[in-house]
Parts: structure tokens; sequence; C-alpha cells
């Protein structure tokens, strides 16, 4: 079986992370994997070992010349399907493209955002099978007139091992520009790991801390991650004195170090496909406050490895951390229950059958 995979984004954030998993996992499979990425993207590098890399100009939404640079591969590497992984503009130029060629198109979509019944209609006719990564994506799909026979569910994963390292706190504290953490008693290290742009919900947690603050004094947020609200989250960090206990740590390539030493995850997000965040903190053993929206409730199983809260509700919001940092615990026992989750249905190997089972089902 030979497939061409498409992925338009320039960091190897979540998609582009599960596109890796899938690639190695495949290679097990006897599958011949092709990748089509950005040039010097970080996933060109990282997938090299276990796919041959295709280096194409991707634009975005607006590149028209992605359908005749994709038809042209895919013409002359004839694969037996295109598996698209990114919105991007890939997802639709990506579905051109392999139509023009004649070869069969699956599309993975990971976001819940919602789309007009027209595009819905337009869009994913250019698909064979659309796989979402959570039941909450599906629902939304479906409730957009995605017809149910081309829909299958195939959860993200995580490689659980990379998060369970033993913690180094000091070494993690003074790389967070922390200090060392023992003056006055030991501080609650609060993380919340997602892209900064509005739907992940920053502004929610921020309103919520003077509270926790005046409760915690020793509680320290960091929050991960880059996108367009940096500025105007510092900015408001700043102007409201919050910067003792607040800060923005950007991107780090070493959350696998980081995790384990952190006391609570919180993922306040107003939209969610499943949030890959989750399933590592989960893997860590971190306890998880999060809102009850998307595919977040399969990821963070209310009173088993997290607290839910209704998106955007401060108070209750407030709350949830409250209770899970007063209560170390507690913040054990839920952690604990989110490895043996993440063990059990969010493993790579079971990511990989089910694309292959999708694969192989249209091919047959």
């Amino acid at each position: 079986m030979k497939i061409l995979h498409v992925e338009g984004g320039a960091h190897l954030y979540g998609g582009a992370q599960q596109v890796l998993y899938l690639l190695q996992g495949l290679g097990g499979h006897g599958v011949e994997s092709h990748l089509a990425c950005r040039p010097g993207c970080d996933l060109a590098r990282r997938a090299a070992p276990f796919a041959r890399v295709h280096e194409l100009p991707m634009g975005g939404d607006l590149d028209l010349g992605m359908i005749g640079r994709l038809r042209r591969l895919i013409e002359t590497l004839r694969p037996d399907l295109v598996h698209l992984h990114s919105r991007i503009g890939a997802d639709v130029m990506g579905g051109i493209a392999a139509r023009l060629a004649g070869v069969p198109v699956v599309h993975t979509r990971r976001v819940d955002n919602p789309e007009p019944r027209w595009l819905v209609a337009s869009k994913y006719r250019l698909h064979d099978r659309v796989i979402a990564i959570s039941e909450g994506i599906a629902r939304v799909l479906l409730a957009e007139g995605l017809p149910p026979d081309k829909l299958r569910v195939v959860r993200s994963a995580v490689v659980a091992r990379d998060f369970q390292q033993p913690c180094e706190r000091r070494r993690v504290l003074e790389a967070l520009g922390l200090g060392h953490g023992g003056e006055g008693g030991e501080l609650l290290l609060v993380g919340v790991i997602a892209q900064l742009i509005e739907r992940k919900g920053h502004g929610v947690l921020l309103d919520a801390m003077p509270a926790l603050i005046e409760r915690f004094p020793r509680l320290r947020l960091v929050l991960f991650g880059k996108g367009p609200l940096a500025g105007r989250l510092q900015q408001r960090i700043d102007a409201e004195g919050l910067a003792e206990h607040v800060r923005l740590a950007g991107f780090r390539a070493d959350l696998g170090q980081i995790l384990p030493c952190l006391d609570l995850l919180v993922h306040p997000a107003l939209m969610e496909g499943l949030g890959v965040s989750l399933l590592q903190a989960s893997a860590a053993a971190v306890p998880i406050v999060a809102s009850r929206v998307g595919g977040i409730p399969e990821a963070v199983r209310d009173g088993i490895n997290g607290l839910l809260v209704p998106p955007g509700d401060v108070d209750a919001l407030g709350r949830a951390v409250a209770a899970l940092l007063a209560d170390p615990a507690l913040r054990r026992r839920l952690g604990a229950a989110g490895r043996a989750l993440i063990e059990e249905e969010f493993s790579p190997g079971v990511m990989v059958e089910g694309n292959l089972a999708v694969y192989r089902e249209l091919l047959s």
C-alpha cells in the first residue's frame, strides 16, 4: 500500500505531531509512505526516517497553485490514496488535485470550528472518507450535513513514555525563570499548553487569577505556546499586576521534561477538537481542569482524570482550579487515572490501526 500524506502546517504542533506518529506506525505495517509538506518545516526533518519527503510551497487557503503542484506529485507517485491532514488550503486544494489525478482521498478533520452547510456540501464532496479525531468533531460534521457513510472517528494519540520522565523540579523552575521555588514554601506550578488564540480561552483563566492568587500566593501560572495574542496577553498581565504570578513561556521543545513537574494543567478552551496537550498531561500523570466543550470530555473524564467546567465560566473555572490546588491527594489520584486512560485508549498503535482500517475499507 502506497500513501501520500499532505500536511500544510509550518510547525510541529498537535496535528503535525499526529502525522509523525502515523508515519512511524505505518512503517511497521509495510506501508510505503510519502509526505508532502512545506519546505524546511520541522515535520520534514522529523519524518525523513519514516517517509519519502516531498517539500512543496504551500501558501494557505488562497494558494490555487497548490492544486497543480500536488497533482503533478500525485501523477508521478501514483499512490493508492491521498491522506490530507490539515486545512490551511490542503483540504480543498489537495482534494481537487487528487480528484483530477483520479486517486481516492481521505481527509482528517482536527478542529470543531463550525462551517456553513453549503461549504460542507461542496468541500467534503472532494473526499471519499472524512476522519474526525473525536466524537465531538463528528457531531459537528453530522450536524452540518456531512453524509454519515463518509465519516469515521479515529482519536489522536500520544507516546506516553515521552512524558513519564522523573521530575527535575529545580531545573524546570530555573529554565522557566521561576528560581528554585524553595523560599517561603513550595510553588504551585500550573500550566496552559495551547496556541495563543482567542478560542483557547486564556482570558477566562486570567479573569480567575486574582482570586486564586489571593488564596494561593505561591501559585505560578505558565502559558506555553505561540500565537497572535502574545502581545495582548503580556500587556494585560503587566497592566493587572500579574507578572509575578503569570508568565508567557512561548513554544517549548522540552515539554517532556516540564509536564511531569506541573501540579495542574488548565485548558479553558471555548472550542476544541480534542486537545493533544490534554493527552500529554494525562500521560505525565498531571490532573486537568478543562472546559466541557467539543471533544474535551473524551480526553478529560470528569472526576476521573480531571474536572470539567462550562466554557467561559470564570467562577466555575476558579472553583475547580482551587479545589485541586488545595488537595494534593486528589491531584495524585486523578493523575494516576489519567496515565491509565492514555495507555488504554490513546496509544499510537490504536490510532495507526484506526487509520489503516479506513484505508483498507476505502481501497477494498
